[in-house]
């Protein structure tokens, strides 16, 4: 049953990831077809990650009312609903929609949207068996990169010969079935009694940690409160949030740059450049399920040799005035990135209690969110002033800082093996 429930996690979040590219390449196309205006349309994604960084915050005051499995049916079929009216008025209002309206309905269903990953990866935990878990995180991983890979690609080609409406309606169906596929998600019974929930080094509980008073404001800080109280948990936030700064060199416009500027190339080659990264992606996935068995019981260890491989080749590519090299070097890129991100999956959810998972994995999106959109607007900035190939160097030495943090604590991780050995 446990398994199962899994299958349908897994299968409903990737027809939402799918539905939710189609929907914005669609939506993106009608607004500027609309509007001329990039400003208009630049605002569509902007709205997505604002919300969902609102949802994030606010996400602990619904994880108190809510089994994992009502809020993300809640989340899914929310989405559902405003899609629904987003297409409807876009049908009625035919050329004479309001961008408000329009923002307004995107702001709803990214907000629902931002409850989704945090309980998604909290729920991972609590339907598979414990030495399956980072072979789930490793499907969950394979599944995204792929529907990224194939999903803008596809997603343009039908806005292309099919048109934005058509699109709009695939992507509708496509969340009606998530949120059939959700539906059928069920929460096993809790673990039995006697199990100790993880503890920090120094042997205090999580729980007791950030035992919340009740109140709101509590509830809403205490996700916080369980990372600063967590030496591993802190650990692994700070590491993410660093790799973060760096992360974002890979959207779109800055490849594009690159590609013109340091590589010498046309558009041609920027779908070349994030078609292998994105390839690469899907790799490194597939090698981390294949290999699972030698990697879970080396979790701290891949995430460090995934951190500084992604780190040396990024610096490699800065560097790179080759184009099949360049494009070489994103393709093996993939599996350290990927083999550092399932590590990392994975160690966050072995360093929380299950009550504790989904407002750790909350605090932590929130944070992550709003760090890559300060990011975004801080590497534009700074590629006017340092250049490109700069850029992707700084980008390079951000992901080395933290490698270098995460060997700092590598002994934070130590203690818990040797505390759970000490407990088997």
């Amino acid at each position: 049953m446990k398994r199962q429930s899994f299958y349908w996690l897994w299968t409903s979040q990737t027809m939402s990831n799918a539905a939710d590219i189609l929907y914005v390449t669609a939506l993106t196309v009608l607004v500027l077809q609309g509007t001329e205006s990039i400003v208009s349309t630049i605002l569509v994604p902007f709205f997505r990650i604002f919300s969902q960084i609102v949802s994030g915050f606010l996400a602990p005051l619904m994880l108190r009312r809510f089994r994992l499995p009502r809020l993300m049916l809640l989340s899914q079929g929310g989405q559902f609903l405003f899609f629904a009216a987003l297409a409807i008025y876009l049908r009625s209002a035919g050329d004479a929609y309001s961008l408000t309206a329009i923002f307004a309905l995107v702001f709803g269903m990214s907000f629902l949207d931002g409850w989704t990953t945090p309980v998604r990866n909290a729920l991972v935990p609590r339907l598979v068996e414990k030495n399956w878990l980072m072979r789930a995180n490793g499907l969950i991983s394979v599944s995204d990169q792929t529907v990224q890979f194939a999903g803008w690609g596809v997603s343009g080609v039908l806005v292309a010969f099919a048109g934005a409406p058509t699109t709009m309606m695939i992507a509708g169906i496509l969340y009606a079935a998530a949120m059939l596929f959700t539906s059928w998600i069920r929460e096993p019974q809790r673990r039995e009694a006697g199990i100790e929930p993880p503890v920090d080094p120094v042997g205090t509980p999580l729980a007791e940690a950030a035992a919340s008073s009740g109140s709101r404001r509590e509830a809403l800080l205490e996700g916080w409160k369980l990372i600063w109280h967590s030496r591993r948990l802190r650990a692994l936030t700070l590491i993410d949030s660093i790799d973060m700064l760096g992360g974002s060199v890979w959207v779109g416009a800055f490849t594009l740059l690159f590609v013109q500027e340091a590589l010498g190339q046309g558009e041609e080659w920027w779908g070349f450049i994030n078609a292998a990264y994105f390839a690469g992606a899907v790799l490194g996935g597939l090698l981390v399920v294949a290999l699972v068995k030698r990697l879970q019981d080396r979790l701290f260890l891949s995430m460090l040799v995934g951190i500084s491989g992604y780190a040396a080749l990024t610096i490699l590519y800065a560097y790179t005035t080759l184009p099949a090299a360049a494009l070489v070097l994103v393709l093996i890129m993939g599996p350290f990135a990927e083999l550092s991100m399932v590590a990392r999956r994975t160690l966050i959810q072995q360093s929380a209690s299950e009550d504790d998972l989904p407002k750790v994995l909350s605090a932590q999106a929130t944070v992550l969110n709003v760090i890559f959109c300060a990011s975004l607007l801080g590497m534009a900035k700074l590629a006017e002033s340092i250049g490109i190939v700069n850029l992707y160097v700084y980008a390079g030495g951000m992901s080395l800082i933290a490698f270098a943090i995460g060997a700092a604590v590598r002994g934070h991780f130590s203690a818990r093996r040797t505390e759970e050995e000490r407990t088997a």
